[in-house]
């Protein structure tokens, strides 16, 4: 497997430069030189699959024999040993419940792929510093997955006061090789503190620096497997198949464009996003219009620049026209998240986190132009994680799982940060 940067096509890169820079050097992003296609006689005898053999045969199609099948399977083992079931609400809509890892998120197939594969590479005796930026559940995700990973040391930057309780529980009660820093600012502040770090040269000369954002193309690769496990498990697949998929930085909807690239029959994706409506408005103007995030209920979506937006511009020849094709946006406020979260709720029977209502509205609204699919949507966090805005909508006391309940007694342990990136480098010299 060769990868290039999406802002040099020109020159190539192993996987294992590719995972363990996480960033070239020219602050691109890294792409597979190519999406091989799978037969479609995988996806037409894929019932009897398990969840494990899919990933597999994904990961074993992409990435080629730049890992040894066995070495490979032994990955897949290792990080995608948890179910993502698909949950009936009607005919029409769908739930891929993504919330049954470790961290309760979506982001666990990504960080724990990405340790494993991480720990693979790392043969240097120099330890690897990962750097991740956090809106919320990356970071927890990213903190269970490395967790005593030899070898391996994270610094998890999130921004102060913009993450729920026990979000922030998680990136900062585990101690060890994991460090949290609570910047003074917005996610997007984050992300660029990371991003520079990758850039500066002095740093770069002294450290071993790699990052566990979905900028860093391992967190990429295995999100493409629950989008062909959902399909695996659809009983009528004759109707169009359409993902609504919650987006902040774009990774998942980006994984998703990877898994119809190497077959998957999707018919459409809805990239769903909260009031940090970037990617939408593009999709209906053609003009890319980053600006600083606003902070909302789903904050894991918020996002003012999506880093994998260069990612789908590169998988759609850098053309407006072909973009919109695949890709439908629509976003929402808080106001309506929650009239979703309650409509689930009282048609449904169904607990749906603040993110998955964002998807949720956004196939519902899908479906009145478009008519009959079978939708579904990501749903990416357990509601637990959003107890107050949850609870107080539907009015009932939300069960929070035993993995997330024994947090709340541990001590927070962060270390202040301001989003000057002079105070950043200082602190990692």
């Amino acid at each position: 497997m060769k990868l290039y940067s999406t802002k040099n096509p020109k020159v190539f890169y192993s996987l294992k430069e590719a995972v363990l820079k996480g960033l070239p050097d020219d602050n691109g992003l890294f792409m597979p030189q190519s999406i091989p296609k799978l037969p479609n006689t995988f996806f037409e005898g894929i019932k009897g699959m398990s969840f494990t053999e899919v990933a597999f045969e994904m990961a074993h199609g992409l990435i080629g024999d730049s890992i040894p099948a066995n070495d490979l399977l032994q990955i897949v083992e290792s990080s995608v040993n948890f179910p993502a079931p698909v949950i009936s609400l009607s005919n029409d809509i769908k739930v891929l419940e993504l919330f049954h890892g470790p961290s309760l998120a979506f982001k666990d197939f990504g960080a724990r792929f990405m340790a494993q594969l991480m720990s693979y590479y790392n043969d240097s005796d120099e330890p690897l510093r990962i750097l991740v930026a956090t809106s919320g559940d990356t970071g927890g995700a990213v903190a269970a997955g490395f967790l005593n990973t030899p070898g391996i040391e994270v610094v998890i930057l999130y921004p102060s006061g913009k993450v729920s309780d026990l979000q922030e529980k998680q990136l900062t009660t585990l101690g060890g090789n994991i460090t949290a820093l609570e910047v003074d600012g917005t996610f997007d502040d984050c992300q660029h503190l990371v991003k520079q770090a990758f850039l500066d040269k002095e740093l770069t000369s002294k450290h071993r620096l790699s990052s566990a954002n979905s900028i860093n193309i391992a967190r990429v690769i295995p999100q493409m497997f629950y989008y062909v496990e959902a399909y695996k498990q659809l009983s009528d697949k004759r109707k169009p198949l359409v993902f609504s998929v919650p987006s902040g930085n774009f990774g998942n909807l980006t994984a998703g464009l990877f898994a119809k690239r190497m077959g998957l029959p999707v018919s459409q994706f809805i990239a769903a996003t909260n009031e940090n409506d970037i990617v939408p408005k593009y999709l209906k103007s053609g003009n890319y219009e980053p600006r600083p995030s606003v902070r909302t209920l789903s904050n894991a979506m918020d996002v003012g620049a999506p880093s994998n937006f260069a990612r789908m511009l590169d998988l759609n020849c850098s053309t407006w026209n072909i973009m919109k094709d695949e890709i439908t946006g629509y976003a929402y406020n808080d106001m309506a998240t929650k009239k979703g979260i309650a409509e689930v709720w009282n048609q449904h029977d169904y607990v749906i986190d603040p993110h998955g209502a964002v998807g949720y509205l956004a196939l519902q609204d899908y479906m009145k132009e478009n008519g009959s699919v079978n939708g579904v949507v990501l749903e990416t966090a357990h509601p637990s994680k959003f107890l107050d805005t949850v609870e107080e909508v539907i009015g009932k006391q939300v069960e929070v799982p035993e993995r997330l309940a024994v947090l709340n007694d541990r001590t927070k342990v962060a270390i202040d940060m301001s989003i000057r990136f002079k105070d950043f480098k200082e602190w990692l010299i």
